[in-house]
C-alpha cells in the first residue's frame, strides 16, 4: 500500500487512532513506525531516532496474521517481550518472569497463563500482546486492529485495558469511528494519504469523511452532539 503526503507528530502519553476506509494505509504505516516496513521516501522518527533504534516501541499485529495453531503458552508469547532487553545470549532471570507474572496480572489473564494460545478467546488473546508490549516496558504500542472479530462485551475490555495504560503513548488502528472519538485524544484520517489530523472535533467533519469514504459515513445530530454513522456493509461494496 502506498502512502503519501503523511506528516504528524506525537508527544509522550498521547493516544491517537488511525482510521479510513479498508485498504487506506492504516497497517502499512504501524508497520513503518514499527521498523518492520522501510519509507520509501520521507522519515519517521521515534525520539529523534528510527523506529528500529528503539526498544520502547512495541507492536501488536492483527489477529488474523498470527499462527494461532504454534504451540505457546500465554506466557511464552508474554516473556517474548523480554527478549530486546535480554540480547541474544541472556536467559530470562527471575526479575524478567516476574515482569512476565505482573504484566499477565494486570490484563486479568493469570489463570490462563499456561493456555495454549489457540485455545484463547479473541478478547483473550489481544489482552495478552497488551501483556506482551507490557512486558516490553514499551513507552510506545502501536496496535493494528486490535478490536476486530471481537463481541460487543470483549471490545469493551479491551477499550477499558487501553485506557488504563497510563503514560504510554497509543498508535491504534480502528475502524469503529465511535469508539475513535470517545477514547483518544487525535484521530488520523487516511485514504492512501492523509486527509485529516487533529482532535475528533476537529477531523470528523463531513467533508473530510465525506473524502475518506464517500457516502458510506453519516452524520447525525443527536442531544448529545454529532454522532458518526459507518455503513460496514458499504465500506465493503466501495464508495
Amino acid at each position: 500500500m502506498v502512502l503519501r503526503d503523511v506528516s504528524f507528530a506525537l508527544h509522550a502519553g498521547q493516544r491517537l487512532a488511525v482510521v479510513g476506509p479498508n485498504g487506506a494505509g492504516k497497517s502499512t504505516l504501524l508497520k513503518i513506525a514499527g521498523g518492520l516496513l522501510p519509507a520509501a521516501a520521507g522519515a519517521l522518527r521515534v525520539y529523534g531516532h528510527a523506529p528500529r533504534d528503539h526498544l520502547c516501541v512495541a507492536y501488536v499485529p492483527q489477529r488474523s496474521t498470527v499462527d494461532w495453531r504454534f504451540p505457546l503458552c500465554v506466557s511464552d508469547v508474554v516473556l517474548m517481550g523480554r527478549v530486546g532487553r535480554l540480547g541474544a545470549l541472556r536467559r530470562p532471570g527471575r526479575e524478567d518472569r516476574q515482569l512476565v507474572r505482573q504484566a499477565i496480572a494486570r490484563v486479568g489473564l493469570e489463570s490462563l497463563a499456561g493456555r495454549q494460545i489457540g485455545e484463547l478467546s479473541g478478547g483473550e488473546q489481544q489482552k495478552m500482546f497488551i501483556a506482551r508490549a507490557m512486558a516490553q516496558e514499551a513507552e510506545i504500542v502501536l496496535l493494528d486492529e486490535p478490536l476486530a472479530g471481537l463481541d460487543v462485551p470483549a471490545t469493551a475490555e479491551v477499550v477499558s485495558l487501553l485506557r488504563r495504560l497510563e503514560r504510554t503513548t497509543l498508535v491504534v488502528a480502528l475502524h469503529d469511528l465511535a469508539i475513535a472519538a470517545a477514547s483518544f485524544d487525535f484521530v488520523l484520517l487516511l485514504r492512501q494519504r492523509m486527509i485529516g489530523f487533529g482532535t475528533p472535533d476537529e477531523v470528523f467533519r463531513p467533508s473530510f469523511l465525506e473524502e475518506a469514504y464517500g457516502g458510506c459515513v453519516r452524520m447525525v445530530r443527536t442531544a448529545d452532539g454529532q454522532l458518526v454513522v459507518h455503513d460496514d456493509a458499504c465500506a465493503k461494496e466501495g464508495p
